[in-house]
């Protein structure tokens, strides 16, 4: 029996393993990892993470080919392939500081492997990682080796959040990068026997490791841009009255172009875009390649940007001041069906009407209490370290709720901010939520949900982002 053992029990892991032992009865996959209650989550009938369909899949295997484990180094001693899905942060300090990845976690992985290890293994990349992190693990192991043969492969996820399991189910592509040697290609070879048990041979792509490595980096940074395009173009809409849904609607008709990621919104979030991107800037700088670099920065630049927009549109139509006033805030997950909030726009949105003064009242129906009151508090990138070494968060922000029921949020609200997509918020009760607010009654969607003329008629003043303005905020200034 092949013996799988993947090191990190997070949205990467978990999901990913669960779905191998789904599709290969054959192969035994443990995931380890140091978090107590992480695994506790795992082995318990609330799971650390949402993501539809994810229950049924862990429940059926779990037991039987799935197991969840603390026992790290046991696991890892008996496996014929390791993935290694730890956290990749960005750099707080030091060379590469806010752009670089941090890649401790990985390295002390790497150790441990060597460590503990009695036969030769095939080591898997499943965190993002930079280029060349291959060749720097590949020199920890071989260094420490004890006679022992590693082989490092590169296998770079490509997952959506809310959509992960049907993503792992039916992937456009598996790639698996490897050495260009016989024992590198026998290896790449040996993974892609496991995922062969359900992909297409077609789509089991395989690469040299930098390639693979770069592949990862290049697809979210691709993605982002679009995202930041059309979200530049909302910008020009509303100051020239074009609706930004009929512009994207007509470039995604074009074959060369496509439909996907031209949704204009008040900005991307998501834990790889950002800092995927910032490490491909890091990566170019240190390559003599600044153009380039600065390049792939602007990305990153019109996303701060929308997101302070929307902040500034919100202050300025609200009579310049939001101090004191309640504003509700739909949405705090970085998009719907997951509970994600790691770089959700909501974060620098919330920020940004706190520095003004307002009172917050925010409802997700995934996202709980304490996560909400953690991310407002964490520093930039605290939130990519594992929980049990992020700094201990103040709970005591005065000016923010955290309520479980949209009309609670906006009940005596001046404003409601929609920051996430969920399907819920499009079927809202809205002339009863007008008649419980203050007035002027303010909505501001930041995802395009909302039907504007329907709220205009009940007599909310309605902003959303790239379509043509509100009378009431046609002479207001978008940017501060």
């Amino acid at each position: 029996m092949v013996k799988i053992c993947c090191i990190g029990a997070g949205y990467v892991g978990g999901p990913t393993m669960a779905v191998i032992a789904l599709k290969c009865p054959s192969v035994e996959v443990v995931v380890v990892d140091i978090s107590v209650s992480r695994i506790a989550a795992w082995n318990s009938e609330q799971l650390p993470i949402y993501e539809p369909g994810l229950d049924d899949v862990v429940k059926h295997c779990r037991g039987k080919n799935l197991f969840f484990s603390t026992d790290v180094e046991k696991h890892v001693a008996e496996a014929d392939i390791i993935f290694v899905s730890v956290n990749t942060p960005t750099k707080t300090r030091g060379l590469g500081a806010g752009k670089a990845a941090d890649l401790t976690y990985w390295e002390s992985a790497a150790r441990m492997i060597a460590d503990v290890s009695k036969s030769d293994k095939i080591v898997v990349e499943k965190s993002t990682v930079p280029v060349k992190t291959a060749e720097a693990i590949e020199k920890i192991l071989t260094h420490n080796s004890k006679g022992i043969k590693y082989q490092i492969l590169s296998n770079p996820e490509f997952l959506a959040e809310g959509t992960a399991i049907k993503d792992l189910l039916n992937p456009d592509r598996v790639l698996i990068g490897g050495r260009e040697t016989p024992e590198g290609k026998k290896a790449i070879e040996a993974l892609a026997s496991v995922y062969g048990q359900w992909v297409p041979k077609d789509r089991i792509l395989a690469t040299n490791l930098w390639s693979a490595e770069l592949s990862k980096l290049a697809a979210n940074a691709f993605l982002a841009q679009r995202i930041s395009s059309v979200n530049a173009m909302s910008a020009l809409c509303e100051a020239t009255g074009a609706d930004v849904s009929q512009v994207a609607h007509s470039v995604g008709t074009d074959s060369r172009i496509g439909p996907k990621f031209l949704n204009a919104s008040v900005g991307f979030g998501g834990s790889c875009f950002q800092k995927d991107i910032l490490n491909l800037v890091y990566i170019c700088e240190c390559n003599g390649l600044p153009e380039v670099a600065n390049y792939w920065k602007q990305v990153i630049q019109i996303n701060d940007y929308q997101k302070s927009r929307f902040v500034n549109r919100v202050v300025s139509s609200m009579f310049n001041t939001v101090s004191g006033k309640k504003i509700a805030v739909l949405g705090f997950a970085f998009k719907k069906d997951t509970g994600d909030t790691r770089e959700t726009p909501a974060i620098d949105v919330c920020k940004g009407l706190l520095g003004d003064n307002a009172r917050l009242s925010i409802y997700d129906p995934q996202v709980n209490e304490d996560q909400i009151r953690r991310d407002l508090t964490l520093k930039k990138f605290d939130w990519d370290h594992p929980t049990h070494l992020q700094p201990m968060s103040p709970t005591s922000l005065n000016q923010v709720s955290v309520v479980w029921d949209a009309y609670e949020a906006t009940k005596d609200a001046h404003g409601i901010c929609i920051l996430t997509e969920w399907d819920e918020f499009k079927t809202l009760d809205y002339e009863r939520i007008f008649e419980n607010m203050q007035k002027p009654a303010f909505v501001f969607d930041g995802r395009n949900i909302v039907n504007t003329d329907k709220l205009r008629e009940i007599g909310f003043i309605v902003y959303s982002i790239g379509k043509p303005l509100d009378p009431w905020l046609k002479d207001m200034p978008a940017v501060a």
